[in-house]
């Protein structure tokens, strides 16, 4: 197996364990505290959900060069149901996405094709989208730790390994 399979098979396997401990976060919360907010900058609990379970699916369409209005169609799917095992759908069949499409990816075009966002100027290669997208699921996932903790959930760091 070649180098480069090899990382893109450990960052998509990061990227799959992190969506799994923040499905157990989600699993944890009560309804009673999706209007938590830890000031009033600040997304509330059910938002930042929100949020967290569109990343896989939402920074896909954005490294495919979807549009800004394709992205907010995909967040207010998402922002119609409260329901927790409806909101871990949504990152599991993200999670499968990115997963389908990084897997499709020859060595060549994970290493050198570059895609731009709607909002930005440049572009970024492939492998550097899944540093992304893994990235930015893991920051929210620690956000909800603290909102959780917050609110006096029994989580510690063994729900994050």
């Amino acid at each position: 197996m070649s180098a480069v399979i090899e990382v893109k098979a450990v960052q998509l396997e990061e990227l799959e364990h992190i969506v799994k401990t923040s499905s157990n976060l989600i699993r944890k919360i009560s309804p009673e505290h999706w209007s938590f907010r830890p000031h009033a900058n600040m997304r509330s609990l059910l938002e930042l959900t929100e949020h967290l379970v569109s990343v896989p699916s939402s920074d896909l369409l954005i490294l495919q060069e979807n549009s800004e209005t394709v992205i907010r169609k995909l967040e207010a799917d998402i922002a119609e149901s409260s329901d927790i095992e409806r909101l871990v759908g949504w990152m599991t069949t993200g999670l499968h996405e990115v997963k389908s499409y990084m897997e499709s990816l020859s060595e060549e075009d994970f290493l050198h094709k570059s895609t731009k966002p709607f909002y930005l100027e440049h572009g970024t290669v492939q492998a550097k989208w899944l540093v992304e997208i893994t990235t930015h699921a893991q920051h929210h996932r620690a956000q909800l730790f603290t909102y959780l903790k917050m609110q006096g959930y029994e989580v510690n760091m063994f729900d994050l390994y």
